[in-house]
């Protein structure tokens, strides 16, 4: 092997703030220079102004009627197949908290963008203002006739586990809450590789969750379904360790946290944060933002080969090089400038490619545990080491396979509507996902979506 004779500079904790903290200084420019993130295209032929008549009056009068007869064939003669509604009350944004229905539309155009450019889905930001979880089903009720599916976003626990059980309920499309189903899948793929590579059994072992919200309470559901055993779970919420002798929880306030109290953390441990460090093997945060959050001293106390995930954005609950310090063997987080980004957008978008082809009815946590599976297939297959445990989002053709793996799933359980074979579904998902792709990539290449300017520029 060749060498220079000289090592690679580590670069300084002030260099990886600055890094850190650059996407968010480049984002309003950004936003504002492009005025929104997605927009909606032609997907026929327009030939000549003739072509209307076919597209419109008087030609659209025939698949109205045919519709009208049999109601389903609208997933054939129009887009429907392929439309999905991220709803939000935007409550609950990423690390903001509560900002209204306004401020919440960028990071719903985000997920409308990352739902077309990964999975090939044709998504629409809807914001509504109102808070009332009743209203939001309803809502979702309202618009079931456009859409294929509906992805439930930023919604504030535990407001968000009624609505998602209701609308499901309610709904004869796929309903899925992105914050809960989409984070679990996620979650479980990168710890599935992470205990691939120190070695653990990861069914057998002790599993801490900082923070009970949306994404942790389902993760603990998830874990729980893949065959983690309940009792090497332990749940810290903001009050401290989560145990069967919490005077403050209550079946009527919060169902789901109370029976999770009920069936988790075996040892009974009890006490403050610090507390459920001790001895785990597993870290898994979605809680406050940090850095801070997290505490060296307390990863310190876990057990050899530690295994750290901190998933708070903007910024995680302890940085990356401070865990690995503190004796972290793998650490991930949720932002993409840091290596094993944990980030729902290796799920959402191929598992409603998966659920809108074969026209599921739902979206079941058996269907998240196909993905995850797949995600971690993926990435092993093409290799795996400590800092580099999931697929990345610039590796498309897992999209694909996770879709199929979604769908083929849906028809083992009976709710998919459409039934296909492994490779008419890989195809299919395929195709779709490369059209948007290449779409994009030709109205970049014409012009048509212009090239931003130089970042001196954008962060004057």
């Amino acid at each position: 092997m060749c060498s220079t004779g000289k090592e690679e500079r580590k670069p300084t904790v002030e260099e990886l703030l600055a890094k850190a903290k650059k996407p968010s200084m480049l984002a309003p420019s950004m936003h504002k220079f492009y005025e929104g993130k997605v927009q909606v295209m032609p997907r026929c032929a327009i030939r000549g102004y003739e072509d209307f008549a076919i597209w419109y009056t008087p030609g659209v009068a025939a698949p109205c009627r045919e519709i009208q007869a049999k109601p389903e064939k609208v997933f054939e003669l129009t887009s429907r197949w392929n439309y999905v509604a991220v709803v939000s009350d935007g409550t609950r944004v990423l690390g903001l908290g509560d900002i209204g229905p306004e401020a919440a539309m960028p990071v719903m155009e985000g997920k409308a963008l990352l739902f077309k450019y990964l999975g090939g889905v044709d998504a629409f930001p809807i914001c509504l203002r109102t808070k009332d979880p009743d209203e939001i089903v309803r809502a979702c009720e309202l618009i079931e006739p456009s859409f294929g599916g509906i992805n439930l976003e930023d919604i504030e626990k535990p407001k968000c586990f009624y609505v998602l059980e209701e609308a499901r309920k309610r709904l004869q499309i796929p309903v899925w809450h992105d914050d809960q189903q989409g984070t679990a899948t996620v979650i479980l793929a990168g710890l599935i590789n992470a205990y691939k590579i120190v070695g653990k059994n990861p069914k057998e072992s002790l599993i801490t969750l900082i923070g009970a919200g949306a994404a942790n309470i389902r993760t603990a559901y998830v874990l729980i379904r893949w065959g983690v055993k309940p009792g090497n779970i332990i749940l810290v919420d903001t009050k401290g360790i989560i145990h069967a002798g919490r005077e403050d929880l209550s079946k009527e306030a919060d169902p789901w946290k109370y029976e999770l109290a009920q069936i988790t953390n075996a040892e009974g441990r009890t006490g403050d944060i610090s507390k459920a460090f001790k001895g785990v093997d597993a870290v898994v945060a979605a809680s406050q933002p940090g850095p801070g959050t997290i505490k060296k001293e307390w990863i310190s106390a876990m057990a050899d080969d530690a295994i750290v995930f901190a998933c708070a954005n903007p910024i995680p609950e302890i940085w990356p090089w401070e865990a690995k310090e503190a004796g972290a063997r793998i650490v991930a987080t949720g932002r993409s400038d840091f290596p094993n980004q944990v980030n729902n957008s290796l799920g959402f978008p191929a598992i409603f490619r998966g659920v809108l082809d074969v026209r599921a009815k739902t979206v079941t946590d058996d269907m998240c545990i196909a993905a995850a599976e797949e995600l971690a297939k993926f990435a092993e297959e093409r290799g795996i080491h400590e800092d580099d445990i999931l697929p990345r989002m610039e590796e498309w053709e897992v999209f694909p396979r996770e879709a199929v793996a979604c769908a083929l799933k849906s028809i083992e359980q009976g709710v998919a509507r459409v039934k296909l074979s492994r490779q008419e579904l890989y195809e299919r998902a395929v195709a779709i996902i490369k059209n948007a792709r290449e779409s994009l990539q030709a109205l970049m290449k014409e012009g048509l979506i212009k090239q931003p300017p130089p970042e001196e520029k954008l962060l004057k």
